[in-house]
C-alpha cells in the first residue's frame, strides 16, 4: 500500500505532532481551549501572560506581586521598530533574565537584579504548552491559524506549519513561504520566536525569522535517518534539550550596514555542542591535576566537514562551556595555525560576543599571550600555535583552560618535540579540543590520539545529503601526451648553445 492508498492528511500529522509532543512533556491545547479558559484577551495577544506570571513566580520566589506583574508588562512591550531587533532584544532576556529593583519582604531594602523568565536550573519551574490552530490577528485585521504554536512559560517559542505529504499540489516549500507570510501579516507572533518549522511529518526543515527559502536546513535524529518532525521533536523540544539550545545555539550577526541576522544551530552543530561539551567535562583535571587517567585533558575531535557551519559550532561550545557551572567561568583559547585564519575565527567570536557575555581578545605576542592567561579565571583568548614556540614555560596551570584547535590536523602533533608538546607543556592542566574537516590517523600524526576519541562526526557525505555543500565529482581519464618534436629539438639545440 503507498501513500496515495493510504491518505495521511494534514489533520492526522499535526494530532499525531500533538501526541509527540505530549510524551515529551508538553500539554496541549486548542486555539478554542485556550480561549475558552480566558488565557488571552483576544486574537491580537500571543503572549499568555498568566502562565508568564506564575512562571515568573515559581523562579523567582524571593520577589513581590508587583514586581513580577512589571516582568509580564515589560516584556509585552518591546522597544523596537524591526522585528529582527525586538527578537534579539526578548532572547536576551530569556537568557539573561529582567532587570528589576524591588524591596526585600523580610529586611524591607531595596534590591536589584535579574527575574529570570526561564528557569535554567530547575526544568519543574517552567511551562510547556502546544497549541493547535490557534486565531491570531494580523496587521491587516484579517486572521491566520498556525498549525502549532510551541509556548515556554506563556511565550510563543516556536510556529510549525504542516503539510499533507500526500498532496502533490503543496510541499514543504509551501509551508515555508506560508511561514514567511506569517512573519510579514502577524510580526508579532515571533518577537519570542526562536525556532519555524516547515514539515509534512516525513521531512522536516528548521530555520530562524531571518532565514531565507535555502536557508531552512532539515534536522535529523541524532544517529541519523530521515529528517521527520519525531526527529526534532525527540531532538530539540525534549525540555532540557530546549532549554539548551535556547541558551546555547542562537546568533546575532550584524553586518557593518546594521543589517542583522540570526543564525541558529543545525542539528549537527547542537549534537556536537552537547557531546563535546560532555565530554570535556568528562576529561576535566579537577582539581588541578586530580585526573590521572588516560583521557584526561583529552576533549574530543569534532570531525565537521567544511561547509558545515565549524567557526559557529565553536563560538556556541564556547558560550556552553561558559555559562556550565562545572567549569567555574573557564578561559578559552581558540588556537590556529595562521594569522588569517585568527582573524576570521575572531571576527566570528566578536560577532557573537553576547552568547561568550564578554568581548574576545587577540594575543599579540608570547608576552600578551602570557598576560592574558595570567588570571584566576574567564577570558577569551586568540593565538596562533606558533606562540607556543617562541619560549617553552608554564602559562597557566589552572585546569579550568579549554584549548579549542582550528584545523587540527595540521599543526597538534609532536608530543616529543612539536606543538603539542609545547602547548600541553605551557598548559599542563588545560583540556584540548580538535576542530578538523580532515583528520588524520597515522603512526606519528593521529588526531585522535592527541585530543581524544570522535565526540561528532558530520563528513561531507552527510553534509551533501542536507545540502550544507555541493558533490565533488570525479571522472578517471587517460590523458594523451605527446611530445612537440621540433619544440624539444629547438630546446635542447639552446642548452647546447649555451653550454
Amino acid at each position: 500500500m503507498n501513500l496515495h492508498e493510504f491518505r495521511i492528511s494534514e489533520a492526522t500529522v499535526e494530532y499525531g505532532t500533538g501526541d509527540s509532543f505530549g510524551a515529551a512533556g508538553f500539554a496541549c491545547l486548542s486555539g478554542a481551549a485556550l480561549d475558552d479558559a480566558g488565557e488571552r484577551s483576544g486574537a491580537d495577544s500571543v503572549i499568555l501572560p498568566k502562565r508568564l506570571a506564575t512562571a515568573v513566580r515559581k523562579s523567582n520566589p524571593e520577589l513581590p506581586s508587583d514586581t513580577v506583574e512589571q516582568v509580564v508588562r515589560t516584556v509585552q512591550r518591546p522597544p523596537h521598530p524591526t522585528l529582527i531587533e525586538n527578537n534579539r532584544w526578548l532572547h536576551g532576556l530569556l537568557t539573561d533574565g529582567v532587570e528589576v529593583e524591588y524591596r526585600d519582604a523580610t529586611t524591607r531594602e531595596n534590591r536589584g537584579g535579574r527575574a529570570r523568565l526561564v528557569d535554567f536550573d530547575n526544568l519543574a519551574n517552567n511551562d510547556f504548552l502546544v497549541v493547535h490552530q490557534m486565531a491570531v490577528a494580523t496587521i491587516n485585521g484579517k486572521q491566520i491559524r498556525p498549525d502549532l504554536i510551541v509556548y515556554l512559560n506563556g511565550l510563543p517559542l516556536a510556529v510549525i506549519e504542516l503539510k499533507d505529504p500526500t498532496d502533490e499540489s503543496t510541499d514543504l516549500w509551501t509551508a515555508i513561504d506560508q511561514l514567511g507570510r506569517y512573519l510579514r501579516t502577524a510580526p508579532d507572533l515571533f518577537v519570542a520566536n526562536l525556532l519555524v518549522v516547515a514539515s509534512d511529518g516525513l521531512l522536516t526543515r528548521v530555520g530562524s525569522i531571518t532565514s531565507g527559502r535555502q536557508r531552512f536546513m532539515p534536522w535529523r535524529p541524532a544517529t541519523g535517518g530521515k529528517p521527520t518532525l519525531g526527529a526534532l521533536i525527540r531532538g530539540v523540544f525534549e525540555p532540557a534539550a530546549l532549554l539548551d539550545y535556547l541558551r546555547s545555539c542562537v546568533i546575532f550577526e550584524e553586518d557593518e550596514r546594521g543589517n542583522v541576522a540570526k543564525k541558529v544551530a543545525g542539528y549537527h552543530q547542537f549534537r556536537a555542542v552537547r557531546q563535546t561539551c560532555a565530554k570535556v567535562l568528562a576529561a576535566l583535571k579537577l582539581p588541578a591535576g586530580a585526573n590521572t587517567t588516560t583521557e584526561a585533558g583529552k576533549g574530543g575531535v569534532v570531525w565537521h566537514t567544511q561547509g558545515s557551519g565549524k567557526s559557529l559550532t565553536m563560538l556556541m561550545l564556547a558560550g556552553a562551556l561558559i555559562r556550565e557551572p562545572a567549569m567555574a567561568n573557564p578561559t578559552i583559547v581558540m588556537v590556529t595555525d595562521r594569522n588569517d585564519l585568527d582573524d576570521q575565527l575572531f571576527t566570528t567570536f566578536a560577532g557573537g560576543r553576547a552568547l561568550l557575555r564578554q568581548d574576545p581578545v587577540q594575543a599579540e605576542s608570547r608576552a600578551h599571550l602570557q598576560e592574558l592567561l595570567d588570571r584566576a579565571s574567564g577570558g577569551v583568548v586568540f593565538t596562533t600555535i606558533h606562540k607556543f614556540t617562541e619560549e617553552h614555560s608554564k602559562l597557566s596551570e589552572r585546569a579550568n583552560v579549554v584549548v579549542m584547535a582550528d584545523e587540527a590536523h595540521r599543526s597538534q602533533y609532536g608530543f616529543t618535540e612539536g606543538g603539542a608538546r609545547w602547548m600541553r607543556e605551557a598548559l599542563p592542566n588545560a583540556t584540548f579540543v580538535g576542530f578538523t574537516g580532515t583528520p588524520l590517523d597515522l603512526d606519528d600524526r593521529s588526531t585522535p590520539r592527541v585530543f581524544g576519541e570522535y565526540s561528532d562526526i558530520y563528513d561531507i557525505r552527510q553534509a551533501v545529503e542536507d545540502g550544507a555543500t555541493k558533490p565533488i565529482y570525479y571522472e578517471p581519464r587517460i590523458i594523451k601526451l605527446l611530445v612537440n618534436e621540433a619544440g624539444a629539438a629547438a630546446a635542447e639545440a639552446e642548452l647546447d648553445a649555451a653550454a
